[in-house]
């Protein structure tokens, strides 16, 4: 059960939330700061290039995304070898190497090394993608800042950060005073058409 509020404009349109313009990389940084010190959790920093620190400045944790992927690796890796042992003690029985059967292996471990670091590599890469896209909430074909036009200078000039209306600390009036006092250029309701 959804308990977060619906907020909407006086027209009866949803509201996504609310974006502040800012015109400097420190004035981005240290409103990212006040922002997670205040404790909002769902709102993001949109930057023309990479801004050193802001994962620190924002309270953002480190990503699952490499237990995921080294979890999908030791799997690949332990299916590649069971295959294989199976292949070569049960399934079709071959002398490799001149060993007998229900040796390590068959064949000795060191023979199912390629196979054994394909599929780890094979798990890995699709854990990686898959995982990326699941945890980022992709694939998403519609966002409602595209729909801004002074969005598109985010890609050249101008710094924003976009507080969403589901963030359990999101009032409008409350929110919109905060962003004012970290001296935005701008700001204004996203609504969610």
């Amino acid at each position: 059960m959804d308990t977060r509020k619906q907020y909407v404009t006086e027209k009866g349109v949803p509201i996504h939330g609310i974006v502040a313009s800012f015109t400097t990389t420190p004035q981005v940084y240290h409103a990212a700061e006040r922002m997670r010190d205040a404790g909002y959790t769902n709102w993001d920093v949109y930057s023309p290039f990479p801004i050193h620190g802001i994962d620190e400045a924002m309270g953002i944790k480190r990503t699952r995304l490499p237990i995921i992927v080294g979890t999908a690796a030791a799997i690949g890796v332990t299916s590649g070898y069971l295959l294989q042992w199976w292949a070569n003690n049960y399934g079709y029985q071959i002398v490799v190497q001149g060993k007998p059967f229900g040796s390590l292996g068959g064949g000795g471990w060191e023979a199912f090394i390629p196979v054994i670091f394909e599929l780890g590599v094979l798990f890995a890469a699709f854990a990686s993608l898959i995982g990326m896209l699941v945890l980022n909430g992709l694939p998403r074909h519609h966002h409602p800042l595209m729909a801004r036009e002074d969005f598109l200078r985010v890609s050249a000039d101008t710094f924003m950060i976009c507080v969403e209306a589901v963030d359990p600390k999101f009032d409008p009036k409350g929110t919109r005073a905060l962003l004012e006092s970290l001296h935005a250029k701008d700001v204004d309701l996203v609504e969610d058409e």
